[in-house]
């Protein structure tokens, strides 16, 4: 434990009190200040002034990161007969109905994303307090709930993520691995960025970006100059 210790309160040194970084900067930075001895992931932690009780404000959507997350994650695909030769073609882990929905409703949750085609949704609407807590119950927002299962599970394969504000007003986001390059960290960092900036609710009052702070699993956090965004 002493070992960690030491590890991050030099980890800590290197990042200057008071400062801002650049995006740029700070994806540099957290290569330099992870403490992790794997591939640990780098997240963005985006505090938005905005009220996450009003139902124009509770954000969420999804936005495809152009070098990925350095993760392949496990989709599972809720779809009739019919569509399952195109969600397993498009790389789908698991495919099926009424054989999934009973393993779990046992528990199961040994994936991380679900895709469902609508003409089920009713069938797996029972799973909401398995699914919901853990945020993957499909949603036509996040294009999880779409016909073309197929083209859904490919764009989860591609990078795309899914990101939803929380009761505090925070997103927290993975934007790849601390063996990416620094710039590809910042491009994919941008990319979510900017879809949030974007999406900025009419009736927000007041400073939009609060905060937008970097850290990777086992690292302090590196505090980012808002208006160094693109």
């Amino acid at each position: 434990m002493a070992k960690l210790s030491k590890a991050r309160k030099a980890a800590n040194e290197k990042i200057e009190a008071g400062k801002l970084y650049t995006l740029e900067e700070a994806m540099a930075l957290v290569k330099q200040v992870n403490c992790a001895k794997f591939d640990a992931s780098v997240d963005v932690h985006m505090h938005l002034g905005i009220d996450p009780r009003k139902a124009d404000q509770a954000l969420r959507g999804t936005v495809s990161l152009p070098h990925g997350t350095g993760k392949t994650k496990r989709v599972l695909v809720f779809c009739t007969p019919d569509k399952e030769d195109e969600a397993t073609a498009a790389g789908a882990d698991f495919v099926g109905l009424d054989d999934l929905i009973a393993k779990v409703q046992g528990g199961w949750t040994d994936f991380d994303v679900v895709v469902a085609s609508p003409n089920v949704m009713a069938k797996i609407g029972r799973l909401g307090r398995v699914l919901g807590p853990r945020g993957l119950m499909p949603n036509p927002k996040t294009g999880t709930v779409t016909p073309n299962v197929g083209a859904a599970v490919a764009d989860v394969k591609g990078g795309k993520i899914a990101f939803r504000v929380d009761k505090f007003g925070i997103i927290h986001n993975s934007i790849g691995r601390v063996s990416f390059e620094p710039n590809k960290l910042a491009e994919n960092a941008n990319e979510l960025i900017s879809t949030l900036v974007k999406m900025k609710p009419s009736t927000a009052k007041g400073t939009y970006v609060k905060s937008l702070t970097v850290a990777s699993t086992m690292s302090p956090g590196i505090p980012i100059d808002t208006k160094s965004i693109k």
